[in-house]
């Protein structure tokens, strides 16, 4: 029996975040997070691009657009939804996930997901390096496992 499994080992790798500007404070947090995640997993710094978009809808566009050029081997996605009083929340939830799962599944370069959708800031701090973990940290740990099956994949001539 083959048996494929990622690691994060993020030597050699580069490596695109797009973070969304909306709730800032938090979504500083998870990219400090993220980025201190691929560095301690052996990426360099200057093999790191930060692009900020206005909110969470623009994630997508973003990601699709790093992934098309061809040079990053995943991208890391961030930001915090927070529930408010009206719909907009489950409209902006669903278009940035569903956007950015067709961003992978079209392009085929992992994107580790670190976009918080949060009934309440008190949840969206416990994940932003509060009581409950960095989730930026854990995306970006995610994008370099990815890679690397993938990577594993190619590598033996499997489908990816």
């Amino acid at each position: 029996m083959l048996k494929y499994e990622g690691f994060p080992d993020g030597r050699g790798r580069r490596v695109a975040i797009v973070s969304s500007r909306f709730n800032d404070r938090l979504v500083k947090l998870l990219t400090d997070g993220a980025i201190d995640a691929l560095v301690r997993h052996g990426v360099s710094v200057d093999d790191i691009t930060s692009v900020q978009v206005p909110g969470a809808m623009e994630i997508p566009l973003a990601a699709k657009t790093l992934a098309a050029r061809g040079e990053f081997d995943a991208v890391v996605v961030l930001g915090v939804v927070i529930r408010g009083e009206t719909s907009h929340f489950d409209y902006v939830c669903s278009a940035c996930t569903n956007g950015v799962s067709g961003v992978t599944q079209e392009l085929g370069v992992p994107i580790g997901f670190g976009v918080l959708t949060c009934e309440t800031t008190a949840q969206a701090e416990e994940r932003s390096g509060g009581k409950l973990g960095n989730k930026g940290a854990e995306a970006a740990i995610t994008a370099l496992e990815m890679a690397s099956l993938l990577t594993q994949l190619e590598q033996d001539g499997a489908p990816n």
